[in-house]
């Protein structure tokens, strides 16, 4: 059972006038199909009004922070800071996984961690607090919790082609990407990739397409190098 939306609401640090509507905002379509008789609704409406509402905060805010920047740049950037694994990060550290609404079958198989369902609940929440109090709270939501980390966030992003500029320049050896495991039925599958420099394991990670995990890796590989670097 999904804990107490009050302590959500102190964490995102908005207090809901229709409580309702952050409810809505954590329900997914296989815990509203399961209660089917109580007309339960589920998240898709507030994500596809949120995903809209986080586009024009996301564009408005690099505008202004980026006043010299041409289109396609900020396009690229706006990009990184809307991706679905971004997203779903932002989605982790709010614990949403603890509060969505699911299917017994849906949580029992891992559905509360996927990176799809949780960038679907930022986007939800941000669609409900639209709604609820207008765009003031619902820009206050985004600063707070995706565009304040705007640097990791863009690093992720280029991970891989960071990472190999990164190895050509430091002459640190060649950069490989090795698929260790795969996982799950071929209509769920979970790829784990660990990528390897000069044969030296940097990172790895882990993603429901070959690309992410390997994206993932690359990302983990270069904030290992900034430790070392640090050290």
């Amino acid at each position: 059972m999904p804990a107490d939306l009050t302590r959500l609401m102190e964490t995102i640090q908005y207090e809901f006038q229709k409580p309702e509507l952050l409810r809505q905002a954590l329900t997914h379509s296989s815990y509203a199909n399961e209660r089917r008789i109580n007309q339960i609704r589920d998240y898709e409406r507030l994500e596809f009004l949120g995903d809209a509402v986080l586009e024009m905060i996301t564009s408005h805010a690099l505008l202004m922070r980026f006043p010299d920047k041409r289109e396609g740049e900020l396009s690229k950037l706006r990009s990184s800071l809307v991706c679905e694994y971004c997203l779903a990060q932002c989605a982790r550290e709010l614990r949403y996984q603890d509060y969505v609404f699911l299917s017994k079958g849906e949580r029992q198989t891992g559905g509360a961690n996927r990176d799809a369902l949780l960038c679907d609940l930022f986007e939800s929440v941000l669609g409900a607090i639209f709604l609820d109090g207008g765009m003031e709270p619902a820009t206050s939501y985004v600063e707070r919790f995706l565009l304040s980390d705007m640097d990791n966030k863009r690093l992720f992003y280029d991970a891989k082609t960071t990472l190999q500029e990164l190895a050509q320049k430091e002459e640190l050896g060649e950069v490989e990407y090795i698929l260790v495991d795969t996982q799950g039925p071929d209509h769920n599958k979970h790829f784990f990739v660990e990528v390897q420099i000069g044969g030296k394991k940097y990172g790895s990670g882990d993603g429901q397409s070959h690309k992410l995990a390997g994206q993932k890796a690359a990302y983990e590989a270069l904030l290992q190098l900034r430790r070392e670097k640090k050290d």
